[in-house]
């Protein structure tokens, strides 16, 4: 059932907001060329890797410049990109990865695969039992302002309670959230 939903929610949004899909590719290109797609591999269910999809917000070959993660003022973030990211519009491509399978709409983050070593293989493994999702209870509840622990516990929390009924309160809150109705 959840699978199901996730299809007929993702191919709605892809046909609601493919205008803002189209005009964010289109910023992206105007700022800082091609390619307007970032794919970072990432890991999800069963420990499978897969390419996450989100509009690229950095600059060409950032990765090779610095770390996987990126701070507040990074300096490889475009102004295009500062924008896309404060509104959550870089993660819209994801709606893709749920269509072919990759994720899910609400699930703990995929990781890439360097952060494996920032869990105990029980908590790694336990995370990989759900397909990763585009929201979390840890995105719902904290957005990016949750600590790594925090992010964790709320990760297994959603491993360990998931149901249809949670996923679509994950998904009034972070769509509360971005809103700006329940704050940030």
């Amino acid at each position: 059932m959840k699978r199901s939903l996730d299809l007929a929610f993702c191919l709605l949004a892809l046909l609601l907001c493919s205008p803002l899909l189209l005009l964010a590719a289109c910023a992206v290109w105007v700022e800082s060329g091609s390619p307007v797609l970032f794919r970072q591999l990432r890991v999800g269910l069963h420990d499978g890797e897969f390419a996450m999809y989100k509009f690229r917000t950095m600059i060409r070959d950032a990765a090779q410049i610095g770390p996987y993660h990126t701070a507040t003022d990074d300096p490889r973030i475009t102004r295009v990109g500062r924008f896309l990211r404060r509104t959550s519009i870089d993660e819209l491509p994801q709606l893709f990865n749920v269509v072919k399978g990759d994720m899910s709409l609400v699930g703990p983050r995929p990781d890439v695969p360097q952060q494996r070593s920032l869990y105990t293989e029980q908590d790694w493994a336990l995370r990989c039992t759900v397909r990763p999702g585009i929201t979390g209870l840890a995105q719902a509840l904290l957005r990016s302002h949750a600590t790594p622990q925090q992010r964790l516990a709320l990760d297994l929390r959603y491993v360990h309670e998931h149901s249809l009924w949670m996923d679509l309160c994950i998904i009034g809150r972070t769509l509360g959230r971005l809103s700006g109705k329940a704050g940030n």
